[in-house]
């Protein structure tokens, strides 16, 4: 049912959960705060990982303040995306995910003998990789999932917004040092139907932040790969990726692959079919009843 005008509410209100309103003043802020991390670990403290991390993470929570201070205070509801109860549960069951099918990807290269293992470096070689993940986890999270996704579909229903989501997430890494079309093209197809999926499959963010953090340290951190064409540092092992770009990513990494296309893709059909069965896709407003 469309919501009707609440007259009662002051015009300044109004104006403010006007939905385009709140895309320009919370998009634009987690964007900058984004920045402003990456700026953190990736330049300020780039030579003391452990500082980054520490900035990292309280960029993240400073994230998460503003979107629940935004949202109790200009939409005036409970955050039911952030729900404390089911964070232990769909953040891990995320991570778990996100570990599993970067894994799944690096097996598929061994075999096709596109991937190699030469040895293993030090542990202190994790640490850049973990200040990365978690602000790029979390950030792009609530800004694609929560703010851009979920504000889209409000009016214009799931599938739009899965389209515009999709689209602004791939695009924007074309920004990247190493950001190319096909990459862009690729990771807007798997990376932005699957996060998308998860969040319309829980109606939570925990799910998609944990497969994001989880996806980014294992790609970077455990198998030295590039990170989107935007990070790229050597982790735990030391790797040989040679073979043709179908296969190897080139600059922009594992997302620009055909193994990385047909496995992400999949694992977001199979949560999208989920959430279709499970009732959890929006119509447009044209289409509701009301």
């Amino acid at each position: 049912m469309i919501e009707q005008t609440n007259p009662d509410k002051p015009l300044w209100l109004r104006v403010l959960q006007f939905p385009l309103v709140r895309l320009i003043l919370l998009g634009p802020l987690l964007f900058l705060m984004m920045g402003v991390s990456n700026g953190f670990w990736g330049h300020t403290f780039a030579d003391s990982p452990l500082i980054g991390i520490a900035m990292a993470a309280l960029m993240a929570a400073l994230g998460f303040a503003v979107y629940v201070v935004f949202v109790q205070f200009v939409e005036r509801r409970p955050v039911s995306e952030l729900a404390l109860s089911a964070m232990g549960r769909e953040l891990g069951l995320g991570m778990l995910i996100g570990t599993g099918l970067y894994t799944l990807c690096v097996l598929v290269l061994m075999a096709l003998g596109v991937y190699r293992i030469e040895g293993i470096n030090p542990l202190t070689m994790l640490l850049p990789s973990v200040a990365m993940a978690l602000s790029s986890g979390v950030f792009e999270e609530l800004l694609h999932r929560g703010t851009l996704f979920r504000i889209v579909e409000e009016s214009l229903g799931s599938w739009i917004a899965l389209l515009f989501s999709a689209l602004f997430f791939g695009f924007r890494h074309l920004s990247n040092a190493d950001g190319n079309i096909v990459g862009v093209l690729a990771i807007t197809i798997e990376a932005g139907l699957l996060l998308a999926a998860a969040y319309m499959l829980t109606r939570r963010l925990w799910l998609s932040i944990g497969f994001h953090i989880a996806w980014n340290f294992t790609q970077s951190g455990i198998f030295s790969g590039s990170v989107s064409g935007g990070f790229e540092k050597p982790g735990l092992f030391k790797a040989i990726i040679e073979g043709p770009e179908l296969l190897t990513g080139g600059k922009f990494g594992m997302e620009a692959t055909i193994v990385a296309l047909l496995i992400c893709t999949t694992a977001g059909l199979v949560m999208l079919v989920m959430a279709i069965r499970r009732g959890k896709i929006a119509p447009p407003f044209w289409r509701r009843a009301g």
